[in-house]
This record gives structure tokens, C-alpha cells and sequence, in this order.
């Protein structure tokens, strides 16, 4: 059987993705999908189009997430920086239900510089690796004292020689408390321009400057905000909701999911321990769109 006639016979996720030339995984009525069937593109994508593709899919999630913001809460820059740390291997959620106890007792950078270790640990303890990340944030507050007079510094050199906080964690806080734009390459970043084929770059400063290339500046954080939600709703590492997916049609990697629309609807998940953008002190917009404040630590 020719690879043509074996296209046509084959069901029609596969079929459809077929003509798309793009991955997909073979359904089977009753049964576990079967191998993985690459289907190679029938040319190279030019740099003209892969830039049109992108920034369609950025207009296209920017209208589905009209209101993506950054999910941990602050209201200054020094509490963005601080969060932002914490927010290493645990959920923004549990950074934002850990946050208030921790900036009611030491709510400037002289108070964090000047803390008790131990005390700091007690209080980061439900955030993980609170031993280390009690070292980060008191080293970052010392270093805001003493080199920059207690106050967050709003260039990139600057942030990135504070303890714990590497170019990711700068470009969080340049863009959402300075507005300087900035591509964050957090894992989720990662992983979905790599399965949209906006790069093939693995080594998180080259995809900055990989996906930079494709938009202009000014769209860098609101880009971040956008895939970055996407990433947490809708295209999972483990088992993308292709099926519930608003940009499919622009998507190479369609098919690797789930693609029957109410199966892939129950695919549809947020951050463990809550809903994903629930913060204690969300932002109206937020709140009209239908989100829910985050419950207290213990609360649920």
C-alpha cells in the first residue's frame, strides 16, 4: 500500500494531521493511541511565514488570555523580586499564600537583610528548598542595602548580580514592575515555542534571542504572560489538550494530545494546590473576567 492510500484509510485525526504534515499520534477506537507517526513537512517553513505564524499565535492567545498578567502578587518591586525566587520548583500559588506572612514582618530589604535565618526558614518552609531560598532572599536583600541603597535596580546587569536571581527572574521583574520589556524563558516557554517550532534552541538565553527576533520589543512581556498561561492551561508537557485548543489550526505539533474536543476538555488543568492566575489580591481586570482570589494557606 502506497503511503497515499494508507493516508486515506487512516482515521481522520490522523488523516487531517496528515495533511498538515505535522506529528501526530494514530487513535484507535477502544484502544491506547498506537506508535507515534512523524509526518515530515513538505518544505522547510521560510523566516517570512515562521514570523506571520508567530505573531498570529501570539494576537490569538492574546484574545483568549485578554487579562494574562504575571500570577504572583506584589506591590512593589522588591516584593516581585523576592516572590519571583520563591516561586522555584513550587506553584505561584503557594508563593502568594507564603508571601503576606513573610512581608508583614519584614517588608523592606533592610528588614529581610537584618533577619533571623531560621525564622525566614519557618516561614518558607511550605515553599520547598526553603533552606536555599532563604540564603537567596537574604543575600538579595543585603545586596539591594549595600550596593543599590535598598531599592530594586531597574537594568539587567544590575539584577542579575543579586543572589538567586538569574536573567528569567530579571526579565519577570523588568517587564511587570518597570515595564522594561522582557522575554521570560521559563519552563513553560521552553517547552511550547520549541512544539510550535519557533526554535529549535534549547539553551534558554539563545531561545531569548531566537523568539526576540520574531516579535517586535514592546510585545516581549505581554508574549511571555500569553504562552506562559497557555502552557499552564491548555498545552501540557505530558498530554496537550489539542482537542480544546483555540490555536490548533497554527500548530505543528497538533495531534500529540488529546484531540477529541470533550475528552480534551476534561484535559483542561491548572497549578496543583489551585486554580491557575488565583492570587490573594488579583487584579480587577481578573476578577471581571471571571477569576477567583486564592483561598489562605490551610484554607483548601
Amino acid at each position: 500500500m502506497t503511503k497515499k492510500a494508507a493516508v486515506k484509510k487512516a482515521p481522520a485525526v490522523v488523516r487531517q494531521a496528515a495533511e498538515k504534515k505535522v506529528p501526530v499520534k494514530k487513535a484507535v477506537a477502544g484502544k491506547a493511541p498506537a506508535k507515534t507517526v512523524a509526518v515530515k513537512p513538505a518544505k522547510e517553513e521560510s523566516p517570512a511565514a515562521l514570523v506571520r505564524r508567530a505573531r498570529r499565535i501570539n494576537r490569538e492567545l492574546a484574545e483568549v488570555f485578554p487579562y494574562a498578567h504575571p500570577e504572583l502578587d506584589f506591590e512593589n518591586p522588591f516584593q516581585l523580586v523576592v516572590a519571583t525566587v520563591l516561586s522555584a520548583q513550587t506553584t505561584d500559588l503557594r508563593v502568594n499564600q507564603t508571601t503576606p506572612a513573610l512581608f508583614a514582618k519584614y517588608p523592606t530589604p533592610e528588614d529581610l537583610a537584618a533577619a533571623n535565618p531560621e525564622e525566614v526558614e519557618e516561614i518558607l518552609r511550605p515553599t520547598g528548598f526553603f533552606r536555599a531560598k532563604t540564603k537567596s532572599v537574604i543575600g538579595l536583600s543585603k545586596a539591594l542595602v549595600e550596593q543599590f541603597g535598598g531599592e530594586v535596580p531597574g537594568r539587567l546587569e544590575d539584577l542579575v548580580k543579586l543572589p538567586g536571581v538569574g536573567r528569567k527572574t530579571a526579565f519577570v521583574v523588568l517587564g511587570n514592575a518597570f515595564g522594561r520589556p522582557g522575554i521570560t524563558v521559563d519552563t513553560h516557554f521552553q517547552r511550547l515555542v520549541r512544539r510550535w517550532r519557533w526554535t529549535a534552541e534549547t539553551d534558554p538565553d539563545k531561545i531569548e534571542a531566537a523568539i526576540g527576533a520574531l516579535f517586535p520589543k514592546k510585545d516581549w512581556t505581554d508574549l511571555s504572560h500569553h504562552v506562559i498561561w497557555h502552557g499552564r492551561r491548555i498545552c501540557h508537557a505530558r498530554k496537550p489538550a489539542c482537542g480544546a485548543c483555540p490555536i490548533a489550526p497554527l500548530c505543528p505539533a497538533f495531534g500529540e494530545g488529546e484531540t477529541d474536543p470533550e475528552k480534551a476538555k476534561k484535559l483542561l488543568k491548572y497549578e496543583k494546590g489551585g486554580f491557575p492566575g488565583q492570587r490573594l489580591n488579583p487584579p480587577q481586570a481578573y476578577l471581571d473576567a471571571g477569576g477567583k482570589a486564592a483561598p489562605p494557606l490551610g484554607a483548601g
